[in-house]
């Protein structure tokens, strides 16, 4: 069978900048592969469409209103549907990124790529194969472990009650704003503080404040 009586790819587009959608809709129709049916503004339109349409590629961006693309792979992981989902993103997150390859993503690619090197990921992708660059991939799971392993030191050596502190701490409350929110003494505070400074080998409250905020979000789930 030639090429030219092959069935074209269905792809669902999604993004929430009208300008990005408009400009990844008209790179993907210049390559005859491919057959744009759905373009979405947000997460749930997205996967609404996927549901419905049931495309061979999704090109999802990372962060959307109301679902988050990771969102909706998740959806498509737990419903079984059988699309190939490619991310987009300009800034995801090492979190993000490993989250994605773990829930089945089969592509990721940054926004600032070539245009050709999207046709070039569709295709791959739609061939059966994984575009997840190592110099992206890689090095953000490498950084990801190293924080996780950080995060599972921190949450051993620290109560439930002394990790919602660090939490208050990185927020900027102070020691008597702290006490009123947990319904403490503000010398019980002061304890907690003294202790969690010994567990975490920290010198002050600055130093404190400084790890807290880089695993914040880690610490509070």
């Amino acid at each position: 069978m030639s090429a030219t009586t092959c069935p074209r790819m269905k792809v669902v587009l999604a993004d929430d900048h009208p300008i990005v959608l408009s400009g990844l809709k008209g790179l993907i129709q210049t390559d005859t592969a491919f057959e744009i049916v759905a373009t979405c503004r947000d997460g749930n339109s997205a996967l609404e469409a996927i549901r419905t349409l049931r495309p061979d590629l999704a090109v999802l961006d990372v962060s959307m209103p109301n679902l988050t693309g990771l969102d909706v792979l998740g959806a498509l992981a737990s419903e079984r549907l059988e699309v190939k989902v490619v991310f987009l993103t300009a800034s995801a997150t090492d979190d993000q990124i490993v989250t994605a390859v773990a829930r089945g993503a089969r592509g990721i690619l940054l926004k600032d790529a070539a245009a050709d090197a999207l046709l070039e990921c569709l295709h791959t992708v739609a061939a059966g194969s994984r575009w997840l660059p190592p110099d992206l991939v890689t090095s953000a799971m490498e950084r990801e472990a190293g924080r996780r392993v950080e995060v599972d030191r921190l949450k051993t050596s620290l109560t439930p009650r002394e990790r919602e502190l660090v939490i208050l701490v990185a927020e900027g409350l102070s020691n008597k704003e702290i006490a009123r929110r947990l319904s403490l003494a503000e010398g019980t505070v002061k304890i907690h503080l003294h202790n969690i400074f010994q567990k975490l080998g920290v010198a002050n409250r600055t130093a404190m404040t400084a790890l807290a905020l880089t695993y914040r979000d880690y610490l509070a789930r």
